[in-house]
C-alpha cells in the first residue's frame, strides 16, 4: 500500500516545531524577544497562505519580540496563476482589492503599527494598500523594497533571479521604478534570470535541492556575464540563506534577499514609532 507524504512527516515534531515558530493566538507582548520590539505588532500580508510559515520564521529571526499578525489567503495564489497562464492582466484587479480589505482588517482588528506586504507578484498592489491606510495612519512597506534599493545603490549590473512565472515582470518592474526614484536609472543595468528548477523541489519539499539548484543557476550565470549583484525575488527564495548564509563570500557578489532586507527595514519602522 501507498503512503501519501504527510504520513512520512513525525507529527508530534511537526507540530511542536510548527508551534514554536508560528506560536497560538494570543493578546499582550511575546514571551520572547527584545525588549525595544515587544509590544510591537506588524500586519503580514501575504499573496498566499502557504507562505506563511516563510514569513514569521523571517520575521521572528530579525524581528524578535514583534507580534506577527498574518493574513492572506491561497485563493489570491491561485486567482493570479489562473490569469498569468490564461495571458490576462496580472495582478488580477480583484487580487489588489483584496490585499486593501486584508489590510484594512488587520488594522481595524488587532491595531497593527505597521504592514509587510509579502508577496512579490502582488508589489503591484502598495499604492493600493498605501492608499486605503492612509486614514489610519499605519505606514506600508513592500518586502522587496528594501533589496531593491541595495541593489541599486551598489550600481552596476544587477541579476533579477525568480523560480515562479508569475513574479519576473512584477519585480523587474519594481527594481526599474526603484532606480528611477533614486534617480540611478542610468547607472544601472538589469539581467533576468527565470529557473523553474527550485520551484519544482519546493513541489517536492526539497529545500536542500531548491537552494542547491539557485546555488548552481547563480554561478552558471556568473560565468556567462559581469553581475555585480544579484536580487532573489521571492520571499520563498529566502531559506538560502540556510545554506548560504554568507552569500557574498561564497559567489563573490551580494545577494539580497527579502527575508533579511525586508525585515531589517521594517524593524527601524517599527522602533522609531
Amino acid at each position: 500500500m501507498n503512503s501519501y507524504p504527510w504520513e512520512e512527516v513525525n507529527g508530534l515534531g511537526l507540530f511542536r516545531d510548527y508551534l514554536k515558530v508560528m506560536g497560538i493566538a494570543h493578546l499582550g507582548p511575546e514571551p520572547y524577544g527584545e525588549e525595544a520590539l515587544k509590544g510591537k505588532k506588524l500586519g503580514v500580508l501575504n499573496g498566499s497562505s502557504w507562505i506563511m510559515l516563510w514569513a514569521t520564521y523571517f520575521g521572528r529571526k530579525y524581528l524578535p519580540g514583534v507580534h506577527l499578525i498574518n493574513a492572506g489567503t491561497e485563493a489570491m495564489q491561485l486567482n493570479f496563476m489562473e490569469a498569468y497562464h490564461k495571458g490576462e492582466a496580472t495582478p488580477p484587479q480583484s487580487n489588489i482589492d483584496a490585499m486593501a480589505r486584508y489590510a484594512v482588517d488587520l488594522v481595524e482588528l488587532t491595531q497593527v503599527d505597521a504592514v509587510l506586504i509579502t508577496c512579490s507578484t502582488m508589489n503591484r498592489s502598495y499604492p493600493f494598500v498605501a492608499k486605503a491606510l492612509e486614514p489610519y495612519g499605519v505606514p506600508v512597506l513592500p518586502i522587496d523594497l528594501p533589496m531593491m534599493e541595495k541593489a541599486v545603490n551598489h550600481g552596476g549590473r544587477i541579476l533579477v533571479v525568480a523560480t515562479h512565472g508569475p513574479t519576473v515582470k512584477s519585480t523587474q518592474l519594481l527594481l526599474e521604478e526603484t532606480a528611477a526614484r533614486m534617480g540611478k536609472a542610468g547607472k544601472i543595468q538589469i539581467s533576468g534570470l527565470h529557473t523553474e528548477a527550485p520551484w519544482e523541489c519546493l513541489a517536492k519539499f526539497d529545500i536542500e535541492g531548491h537552494n542547491r539548484a539557485l546555488a548552481e543557476a547563480v554561478r552558471t550565470n556568473l560565468k556567462e556575464e559581469k553581475i555585480d549583484s544579484v536580487v532573489f525575488a521571492q520571499l520563498s527564495m529566502s531559506v538560502f540563506l540556510l545554506s548560504y548564509p554568507d552569500p557574498e563570500k561564497e559567489f563573490g557578489v551580494p545577494i539580497y534577499t527579502s527575508g533579511q532586507y525586508g525585515f531589517e527595514a521594517m524593524r527601524e519602522i517599527l522602533v522609531n514609532k
